[in-house]
């Protein structure tokens, strides 16, 4: 009869943490064996049952594992709903992991720099842990009150008079946060210095750095370059840049005219925006253009989607919405998944000429440069213009040369006259 009970109690999801004395006790109650007296146990750790884990969520497309960057809350600190509990790092992206239900945290299952799988379980919450003085429960009943402030007081009763609350148990302290350890700040380095500093790699980064070369290893990257006079486009923002504020509530850059030339270029040449996938090439009927936005921990390409429908102010729009995301660490792996033509520009930190590489599984990439003031020839005559220097880079398994070049002409074109953006010529 022993043994039957036991092999009941063995599939029972209520125990508390095997090794525990509060397994023990339980196991025991469930058998209808006698508990040592000894083993009894107050209603406060009796709230070992109440227990709700905290899992890795889904990260994504193709995203199986990160690694924990950071945790927000330590054991003993309460949480409430969607509070943040610790910081993830993907191949891709740093994600908040938030707690779906209020409690306080029992335990880590997980450090500092472990690397975790989607599905598993990085720490145990005690969702019957009361909120401590002035925290949640406070909010909640000044809500009550302030609902009900309108009723008439006079017609309710007066309250029975209550007992006296228990004592409450002191919280524990909460856990030193472990911090990452950062070289010191370096003063003159003397003279004969040999001093070296050695930090870890995050895991963007390393992803970062396998994908390029993976790209290197696979596509054959050949470049095409050409010469943009920004003289049109420049005197167009210099003109209207602040009624597009005031109507828009986006500042008018270039890029909203780069990235309307490369989508309207897409659609003229298929092949650019197309990509091989085993022995098929996918001929992509939309344009989804990834800009590349350097951020602290890396350079991210969030994807402006379906921009052969967009305007100058519906891409200005976007892209500041997901620049702001992508600084500010907030920014989400949908936000990034796609993609079919990409767009770097270095002349924000004032690149004069590069070679880009492509971005898997894309088949080109766009370099935009610096503007810079350079003598041309303008017919019979010599000028002073303000010059960017383009670049493409292609896959040469795809694309053929004369193509990539007629398509880098076609945006240059595009751009130095945005009237025929426009007229759709």
């Amino acid at each position: 009869m022993l043994l039957s009970r036991l092999s009941v109690c063995r599939v029972a999801q209520v125990l508390p943490r095997r090794g525990t004395r509060a397994y023990s006790s339980a196991l025991f109650r469930a058998c209808s064996l006698k508990l040592p007296a000894q083993w009894e146990f107050s209603s406060i750790q009796k709230r070992n049952f109440a227990t709700e884990p905290i899992v890795v969520p889904d990260l994504g497309d193709s995203i199986k594992e990160g690694t924990v960057v950071e945790w927000v809350k330590a054991p003993s600190d309460y949480v409430k709903i969607d509070d943040v509990v610790c910081v993830l790092e993907t191949d891709k992206v740093s994600l908040d992991i938030r707690s779906e239900k209020a409690g306080a945290i029992l335990e880590h299952l997980a450090e500092e720099g472990d690397t975790v799988e989607v599905g598993a379980v990085i720490a145990n919450l005690d969702t019957d842990a009361s909120p401590p003085a002035g925290g949640a429960a406070n909010d909640a009943k000044e809500d009550t009150s302030a609902a009900s402030a309108g009723a008439d007081t006079a017609k309710i009763p007066p309250a029975a008079p209550t007992a006296p609350e228990a004592p409450t148990v002191p919280t524990a302290p909460s856990a030193p946060k472990k911090t990452e350890p950062k070289p010191e700040p370096r003063g003159k380095p003397t003279a004969g210095s040999r001093n070296e500093t050695r930090v870890q790699m995050s895991r963007m980064r390393l992803r970062i750095a396998e994908r390029l070369k993976d790209a290197q290893n696979t596509a054959a990257m050949l470049t095409t370059f050409n010469e943009i006079d920004m003289t049109n486009i420049m005197a167009i923002r210099s003109k209207h840049k602040d009624a597009f504020l005031d109507k828009h509530g986006a500042k008018l850059g270039f890029m909203s005219a780069f990235v309307a030339a490369s989508a309207k270029s897409l659609m003229n040449y298929p092949q650019v925006n197309a990509a091989i996938e085993g022995k098929d090439i996918v001929y992509r009927e939309y344009a989804d253009i990834s800009v590349a936005v350097a951020t602290p921990t890396g350079l991210v390409t969030p994807v402006l989607r379906n921009t052969e429908a967009m305007g100058f102010q519906d891409i200005e729009s976007e892209i500041a919405a997901l620049g702001k995301k992508a600084r500010d660490g907030k920014i989400a792996i949908e936000d990034m998944l796609g993609g079919t033509f990409t767009i770097s520009n270095g002349g924000v930190y004032g690149s004069l000429m590069g070679t880009p590489i492509i971005n898997p599984p894309q088949t080109a990439i766009l370099g935009m440069h610096g503007i810079f003031k350079r003598p041309v020839a303008i017919g019979d005559s010599v000028e002073i213009r303000p010059m960017m220097y383009v670049a493409l880079t292609y896959d040469h398994r795809l694309i053929d040369g004369s193509d990539a070049v007629l398509f880098l002409k076609s945006i240059k074109q595009y751009v130095e006259d945005p009237v025929t953006l426009l007229l759709d010529l």
